[in-house]
């Protein structure tokens, strides 16, 4: 049967004229879709937990720069943050954290700043094939090397490699080229970031004069005051530890080495950061270093930084982290111009190289899926004040082991 050429037109026309239609509702689908908001899931410790030191400052910072970029939206979606309390970083509590984030519709899952107690969490994310961001957690754990399916874990918080390695750095920059060594072996980046040290100083020609471990009683131990009596007994040029107040164990480590009259430098990790453990009565501290995200004092060179931290109330540098790795999600999310899919947003956060964030900038590697060659704040406790004595970026990340 023939077709006119008429009817033939006019078939045309109709065709077309669905095909438009299909568009136009295809683009209204996809316009929807865009407007949707990404909603991230925040599982965090409260102030009554150890980590809560940690995690607050960095979610409360967070939440001020997620209202910053909500102004305009990434790529026309708003960020909606739901959060919920891992009580205490309880593993049960903390699974059952996660699974309440992820049945909410959460596509990227933020969790507490220590890799073990942030097991769970991070399991179920990977689980459900979402992207897992701790915003401080300091040990290369965090990702392949610590994780079965590890591709989508990553943290904003400096690998305590280079940390260890930029600490090394500034001990041979004052001239303290003999060390004692004052392990806490509580938690593994308090490990890592000794080893790391030890690596990197000797490298540089350093000495090791002595070493010594330690834990505090709430992990069991109680041989603190036995690490002030070994370095107090060894004087070196200075003493290394990572280790921090919310253990207990900062301060009866630094204070008792003062009170027995030691007046030898102590130079501390991220993990000392702050002023809240120093002593209200007695010798006031002096000599004391520690290395840093930001100076949370009002004096760091970065004035937006100064702003943020009083804004916050910041206790420590760390706060930092949770607007840097709100920055480095919403830039991956630009980057896979705008998948939520874990795999996808994991394989750009891998490449990312001297990013520039709110904290400085933020390299990962394949192997690295924490943050390395960012430059710490150098800060000293002179008469119980904080002073900012410059800045540091490692210049070299030597192999040390995790372990004891």
């Amino acid at each position: 049967m023939r077709v006119s050429k008429r009817a033939r037109w006019a078939l045309v026309i109709v065709a077309a004229a669905a095909l438009a239609l299909a568009a136009t509702a295809a683009a209204r689908t996809h316009s929807s879709s865009a407007k949707k908001p990404i909603i991230i899931g925040w599982a965090h410790d409260d102030s009554q937990g150890p980590m809560g030191p940690f995690d607050l400052p960095a979610l409360a910072a967070a939440k001020l720069e997620i209202k910053k970029i909500n102004k305009k939206g990434v790529m026309g979606r708003k960020i909606v943050l739901k959060t919920c309390d891992t009580q205490k970083d309880d593993a049960t509590a903390s699974k059952a954290c996660a699974d309440q984030l992820i049945s909410q519709g959460a596509k990227i899952i933020f969790t507490t700043c220590d890799v073990n107690l942030a097991a769970p969490v991070v399991q179920e994310a990977i689980k459900a094939h979402l992207l897992a961001i701790a915003p401080c957690i300091g040990t290369d754990q965090m990702g392949p090397k610590g994780f079965t399916g590890g591709k989508l874990a990553f943290s904003f918080g400096n690998v305590a490699q280079d940390e260890g390695s930029a600490m090394a750095q500034v001990a041979w920059d004052h001239g303290w080229k003999t060390a004692d060594l004052a392990k806490d072996t509580a938690i593994i980046y308090f490990r890592a970031v000794i080893n790391a040290f030890k690596a990197r100083f000797t490298q540089l020609g350093g000495k090791i004069k002595y070493e010594t471990t330690y834990l505090d009683k709430q992990f069991g131990g109680n041989n603190v005051q036995n690490a002030v009596d070994g370095v107090n007994a060894h004087k070196a040029a200075v003493v290394v530890t990572a280790t921090a107040g919310a253990w207990q164990s900062l301060a009866p480590l630094i204070i008792g080495m003062r009170t027995a009259g030691n007046k030898t430098p102590v130079l501390n990790s991220w993990a000392g950061d702050g002023t809240y453990w120093l002593p209200t009565s007695g010798p006031q501290i002096t000599n004391y270093w520690f290395v840093t995200y930001a100076n949370a004092f009002g004096h760091d060179p970065n004035k937006t930084v100064n702003k943020l931290a009083k804004s916050v109330q910041a206790a420590t540098g760390g706060f930092i982290t949770g607007p840097a790795a709100i920055d480095g999600v919403a830039l991956a999310i630009k980057r896979t111009n705008g998948s939520l899919v874990g795999s996808k947003l994991a394989a750009v956060m891998q490449k990312f190289h001297k990013v520039p964030t709110i904290s400085g900038k933020v390299s990962f590697s394949k192997r690295l899926h924490s943050v390395f060659g960012r430059a710490y704040r150098v800060i000293e406790i002179n008469n119980n004040k904080p002073i900012q004595k410059g800045e540091i970026t490692a210049k070299k990340v030597p192999n040390s082991p995790d372990q004891p």
